[in-house]
């Protein structure tokens, strides 16, 4: 909000009838450059007005159907002398916000540094729509941050900053006669040209040169040369002409992007996993935490269940069980996965019950995610298994049937029906009666859309993370065999034995029955691999790269 023009605050809309407009930057292009104070207000938008390269970036933080109009639509209904009208962002933003909306308008990088969107805040002020500005992180700053090329020294390098789209000779011999850092906004196709432009303006033909496109996104990649080999390097490369060519990118040039310093500085583009596209076999439910953790190490999840849930064929068993936590026929109840928790709940929120009725059990969960969902059904877990997050971790710390302290010896067991004995065969040998009930049943899931399957059985795909022997026979069963160049993932020997059976390589096995410890092990994998490349001179590519039919290296 403009701390100079008090008439135009948010506070005003009460008073001219208006609502109120958010100019927000989204930042360069990863979604965890977004600024808490622009979540906040993506969340209370009613229309989100954002640019096509961001909108998948502000979307996820909007509410439920918040209306998200296309920037530039032809308004069929209003037509000039027979010619439709096209309705601009200007106009999107003032009508929203004449009708009383809270509107968003998000743009890349930061709002200041956009001049539709200045033409757009004048707009608003010319009307008295209050607004406010949520400054988010530029590209120009962003992006060489992330590909490792700082832009200031200790002793204070004079930074410039160019857009090569708008640049004149007087700029071109402004920034040419200084000895400083300059930050080129440009396009692929256009990079040798400013190079060139740079040359003739003074600077030497060996100034060292980094060229970042798709910046701080997984899409990243940079090239470093010199001013005077830029045109050379992106033609051994093969990198021009190519459908990429008008794409935006960053260039810096200057003794800042000096190779030697961004071999040091390359923490992005250096991640174990950068850009790896790895399937997971689960919903987005179920992988959510592992996703995140995947995405720390620079990989791009792709999640896809396997298995979908159903209701058992035969309800009674469940309702008799239900039943009999209320009655106080239990002692425990032990919850070894979320869909178990789910289909509890369900079963209480039919019957017009909630979390009260666990009063007076012991309630045990095995995994961070089951203990999580039985904390948001308002249940806090008395046993979570203190070291292996699986059945024999559980009855490592499950306590014997004691007739003296445990007025109840019953324990009940909701899980699936393709569940093993484990777990009810360890708590017979400690003493205790066992109700296993049936609370859902596994099935195999629907077939993945046309382009996924093609990606699983064409090496589109760089890993492949399997949970558990059954995600193996029903991802083979719904979409086929990955390709032989995908790394294959398990999470432990039995799991392993199913792929080999299924005539698949397993490259990586989890040390531990757990999909962090998968997930580590793939990243170790991964750096193992990138170090063994650098050490060799090759370049680093990504396994899917070594598909048939794949090019060496690319350009996104």
């Amino acid at each position: 909000m403009s701390p100079t023009s008090p008439t135009i605050s948010p506070a005003s809309s009460a008073f001219s009838g208006h609502g109120n407009v958010t100019f927000l930057g989204a930042g360069p292009g990863d979604p965890g450059l977004l600024t808490l104070r622009a979540v906040e207000a993506l969340a209370g938008a009613d229309v989100l007005i954002a640019e096509p390269e961001v909108l998948e970036v502000v979307r996820c933080h909007a509410r439920a159907g918040v209306s998200t109009p296309e920037l530039t639509i032809v308004d069929e209904a209003s037509t000039t002398a027979g010619v439709p009208v096209l309705r601009d962002a200007t106009n999107l933003v003032m009508e929203a916000a004449r009708g009383g909306k809270r509107v968003v308008r998000a743009v890349t990088g930061d709002p200041g540094l956009d001049g539709n969107a200045g033409a757009e805040m004048l707009a608003c002020a010319a009307e008295g729509i209050p607004f406010e500005v949520v400054p988010g992180v530029a590209t120009a700053v962003g992006v060489p941050a992330y590909a490792g090329v700082p832009l200031r020294d200790a002793q204070g390098t004079d930074v410039r900053f160019v857009d090569a789209r708008t640049a004149d000779d007087r700029c071109w011999t402004e920034v040419g006669a200084s000895d400083g850092t300059v930050v080129v906004s440009t396009t692929l196709d256009s990079v040798a040209a400013a190079a060139g432009e740079l040359v003739a303006a003074g600077r030497k033909p060996d100034t060292p040169l980094t060229v970042t496109i798709g910046g701080t996104t997984t899409r990243q990649r940079t090239w470093t040369a010199t001013l005077g080999t830029i045109a050379q390097v992106f033609k051994q490369g093969k990198i021009l002409p190519s459908p990429e060519g008008h794409r935006p990118v960053i260039a810096v040039v200057g003794e800042r992007s000096a190779p030697a310093q961004r071999d040091q500085l390359a923490w992005f583009e250096s991640k174990p996993l950068f850009g790896w596209r790895v399937l997971v076999p689960r919903t987005k439910e179920q992988a959510a935490s592992l996703s995140d953790q995947l995405r720390s190490y620079g990989a791009v999840p792709h999640e896809v269940p396997t298995i979908a849930v159903e209701p058992p064929r035969t309800p009674q068993q469940m309702e008799r069980a239900v039943k009999g936590l209320v009655t106080g026929r239990y002692e425990w109840i032990a919850f070894t996965s979320v869909n178990a928790v789910k289909a509890v709940r369900e079963k209480f929120e039919e019957y017009g019950l909630d979390a009260r009725a666990f009063a007076g059990i012991k309630v045990a969960a095995v995994g961070e995610q089951t203990a999580a969902a039985l904390v948001d059904f308002g249940v806090k877990p008395d046993l979570v298994p203190s070291g292996e997050q699986s059945a024999a971790g559980l009855l490592e710390d499950w306590p014997p049937y004691d007739p003296v302290f445990d007025p109840i010896d019953r324990v009940f067991l909701p899980r699936a029906d393709i569940a093993t004995e484990t777990l009810v065969a360890g708590l017979i040998e400690l003493g205790w009666e066992v109700d296993d009930v049936t609370a859902y049943r596994t099935v195999r899931a629907s077939p993945p859309p046309a382009d996924t399957r093609e990606a699983i059985k064409g090496g589109g795909f760089d890993a492949v993370l399997f949970t558990s022997s059954s995600t193996v026979r029903n991802l083979v069963g719904i979409a086929g065999k990955p390709h032989n160049v995908t790394v294959i993932a398990c999470i432990g020997p039995a799991t392993a034995k199913t792929a080999e059976e299924h005539g698949l390589r397993v490259d990586v096995l989890s040390p531990e029955p757990s999909v962090h410890k998968l997930a580590e092990a793939l990243a170790d994998f991964g750096l193992r691999r990138r170090a063994a490349a650098l050490e060799a001179g090759d370049p680093v590519t990504r396994p899917s790269e070594r598909r048939p039919g794949a090019r060496r290296r690319r350009t996104t």
